[in-house]
């Protein structure tokens, strides 16, 4: 048997979000076959410049913590390394060096042990409210505690609850914001990817960090289609996340998410890999042979066949309802543009038999409309 002519991902497309890695992340996908489009949803504040961050070191040099959370690997190393920066490791690392120290998970604890500061305690959950449980049961009250954070923005900061439950149970928070997100710029390439993904254009669309969540909707809000993006997460378009708290930000408005078990790059592409085609494909048995709709290909007995916009667009809506007649006014309103004859939908039609290879998939019902041959076996 030949090797067939496609991939995992064929015919799926997928947007990413990513500030970093995305040429990997994207790199990975079209191995699997994906049409990747990528733009950037934040830009970063480069350490040596964030006066905020150098401001709220020299604090806590002067009046070191009772208590540091660690809660990002990477933060807190960029964090050490910003101070050095400024000549300032020594004194931060004696200032946090008197305080109980915490972290997050093993990733926070190596950054934390490499810098000479052994950890108190850390959840085996990776959970921030197992970590928040631990510090409120051993009693919080007017102690300073030092939060290193990691990807906040100008307008938002991760972990929100947690800060405030810090200050509800009497703690004097100071958030380390270690790299400082901003929005990407406006009418770029992130605006059209918004755009695209408002008007359906996607399969899915990838995200590696709540900032990055934040930015999108923040730019749908700013452009007037932010419910128009968000019923195209709750519908077709779906949001993967590289893990539980990059997906908070959606969870929260009632939109659907999908992540790997493990919070990596490698395997959120391998969870794409294999959840989209689950979401997405339409798999349907019509004369004599087994359809498989996807993106902007489909799949006729295991052979991938090319299809226009319009063609797609027509497949997608007779198989909606398989089996069941579709009249022309229905399907000239699924075409794209704004036609109004409905000669549009015949040609549509003609070019998609042409496209398929065998006239007999889409039915003509006379004065009617279409439909597609659903073999009476195989009909629900």
């Amino acid at each position: 048997m030949s090797e067939p002519d496609w991939a995992p991902l064929t015919g799926f497309r997928v947007a990413v979000t990513s500030a970093r890695r995305a040429e990997e992340l994207g790199a990975l996908l079209q191995r699997r076959g994906a049409t990747v489009t990528s733009a950037a949803a934040i830009t970063m504040v480069p350490l040596p410049d964030d006066e905020q961050l150098r401001e709220h070191t020299l604090s806590l040099i002067e009046a070191p913590p009772d208590i540091v959370i660690a809660t990002t690997g990477i933060g807190f190393r960029g964090w050490i390394a910003a101070a050095d920066g400024w000549g300032l490791t020594h004194d931060l690392l004696t200032a946090l060096g008197k305080a109980r120290v915490v972290s997050r998970g093993p990733k926070a604890t190596g950054a934390l042990r490499a810098a000479g500061l052994p950890e108190e305690w850390s959840p085996d959950s990776e959970s921030s409210r197992e970590l928040l449980h631990y510090l409120v049961e051993g009693g919080i009250a007017g102690q300073r505690i030092a939060v290193q954070l990691h990807g906040a923005t100008d307008e938002w900061d991760p972990f929100p609850e947690f800060l405030d439950e810090l200050r509800a149970a009497g703690a004097d928070v100071v958030p380390i914001r270690v790299y400082r997100w901003r929005p990407a710029p406006r009418n770029g390439d992130f605006d059209q990817l918004v755009s695209g993904v408002a008007d359906g254009k996607f399969d899915a669309v990838s995200f590696t960090s709540a900032p990055a969540v934040a930015s999108m909707l923040l730019r749908a809000k700013e452009m007037g289609i932010e419910d128009r993006v968000l019923a195209a997460l709750r519908g077709e378009v779906h949001a993967m996340c590289v893990g539980p708290v990059t997906a908070r930000p959606l969870v929260r408005l009632g939109v659907p998410t999908s992540a790997p078990e493990r919070m990596r790059l490698g395997a959120l592409a391998r969870h794409i890999t294999d959840e989209l085609p689950l979401l997405c494909a339409r798999t349907v048995r019509v004369a004599g042979h087994v359809l498989e709709i996807r993106g902007t290909c489909v799949l006729l007995d295991g052979v991938i066949k090319s299809v226009s916009p319009a063609g797609m667009a027509t497949l997608r809506a007779l198989a909606h309802r398989p089996g069941a007649v579709v009249s022309r006014n229905e399907l000239l309103g699924a075409l794209p543009g704004n036609g109004s004859d409905t000669h549009a939908v015949e040609t549509a039609v003609l070019r998609l038999r042409t496209a398929l290879g065998d006239k007999n998939i889409v039915s003509t019902v006379v004065k009617r409309g279409y439909r597609l041959a659903v073999d009476e076996e195989r009909a629900p």
